[in-house]
């Protein structure tokens, strides 16, 4: 098929082709990445999600075919959601880990989503031939696939995680126009590096901030930093820090293996790196990151709170990255969603992301749509005072 007709309204069925795809080893790399120009959470690193055998998740990818080559993408992801999983009341998400306990279905939902629960965001990939006009209706082209494809494995809540906003106002209509709730979902945290130096960034904080920020780097004389492209003979105290890192952790969605981290690392060469902490030759905390040519994003920061907590590591390795950032010329640091004040606090930015829901039950539906406030996550606020 000529590109030109790839450019028109879409004016018969078999002028792009949907699938949904069980793994994206199935799929050309080059391909994919083309649909996600800029991207850094590309083709490598979903293929180490895919393959990190994350409890609980099925991976899919939804591509759009014409002419041999992928025009429209997705990944996605099956699991059964407990509703209160973004609750902001601790006692009632305690009490209804009682009542699972009992129960273990009690508020489970087989949930069927576009998105990735390991990436900070998710939104549709095009081939970058394909103009504006187009996109909206190889959108949903894209959605109505997922969803045939979810509804006949018996999938009941369909969803789509962490769209970015503003999303284009024709890709907004289509998720409008299927009926979709709009619920928010945690903002993207981001340092723009577009200073010169680290004096250059300094200049930029409060002088409040930049007196206590100077006190805590004091510490770094007494810490050894390792940057690292494997976790060799820490794997196991790399998985201990993982683990209580995420004891202390409000939210609790996937729980990851060391062959996500080990992937992760192996999977994305030149790409990811840990950055590790000793003091006194212990292993204090690890950084794991992922770059491409502008970006830099802290994918987790994990650390022991009781030897961690007297060196300042949060604040060490937020230097340490942005430093890493001005010698790699890259001009944005991503440091991930939670923890907002202490980001917005050192000169991060929010960009506000939107998540949306539907059950096939149109009762269900009604009465989710009214508890949407409740089961969102209130955004700025939490204390990250355990990290100072």
């Amino acid at each position: 098929m000529p590109l030109d007709a790839l450019l028109r309204p879409v004016t018969r069925p078999d002028e792009v082709a949907f699938e949904v795809c069980a793994s994206l080893a199935s799929i050309d790399r080059s391909h994919w990445n083309a649909c996600f120009p800029g991207e850094a959470e590309a083709y490598d690193y979903l293929l180490a999600v895919e393959r990190a055998g994350i409890p609980g998740f099925e991976f899919r990818y939804v591509v759009g075919m014409a002419d041999g080559r992928i025009v429209a993408a997705m990944p996605a992801f099956l699991t059964r959601y407990g509703l209160e999983t973004t609750m902001d009341s601790r006692r009632f998400r305690d009490a209804m880990m009682r009542v699972r306990g009992l129960w273990s279905n009690f508020l489970m939902l087989p949930l069927a989503c576009l998105g990735s629960p390991c990436t900070e965001t998710g939104y549709p990939g095009f081939h970058p031939d394909i103009p504006a006009a187009r996109r909206a209706d190889l959108f949903d082209q894209l959605i109505e696939a997922f969803e045939t494809r979810a509804r006949t494995a018996g999938y009941t809540l369909l969803a789509l995680k962490d769209v970015p906003k503003p999303l284009p106002g024709e890709l907004a209509a289509i998720i409008a126009a299927r009926r979709y709730t709009e619920m928010a979902g945690l903002p993207t945290a981001a340092l723009d590096i577009d200073f010169p130096d680290l004096d250059g960034y300094f200049a930029r904080l409060s002088a409040a901030t930049r007196k206590d920020l100077r006190r805590k780097l004091k510490a770094r004389k007494a810490v050894r930093i390792e940057r690292r492209s494997d976790l060799g003979p820490y794997r196991e105290r790399a998985m201990e820090l993982y683990r209580q890192t995420r004891e202390r952790s409000e939210w609790q969605f996937e729980d990851l293996t060391l062959a996500y981290f080990e992937g992760l690392l192996a999977g994305l060469p030149g790409q990811s790196f840990v950055t590790m902490y000793f003091v006194e030759e212990q292993l204090v905390a690890t950084n794991f990151l992922i770059r491409n040519d502008r970006t830099l994003i802290d994918k987790f920061f994990c650390m022991d709170v009781d030897k961690g907590r007297p060196f300042n590591l949060y604040y060490l390795s937020w230097i340490d990255n942005v430093e890493y950032c001005l010698r790699e010329g890259l001009t944005r640091y991503q440091s991930g969603q939670a923890y907002y004040d202490n980001k917005v606090r050192l000169g991060s930015r929010l960009g506000a992301n939107s998540m949306f829901f539907r059950h096939s039950n149109p009762l269900l539906q009604r009465v989710f749509r009214l508890a949407a406030p409740y089961l969102a996550i209130a955004t700025p606020g939490e204390d990250r005072s355990e990290d100072e």
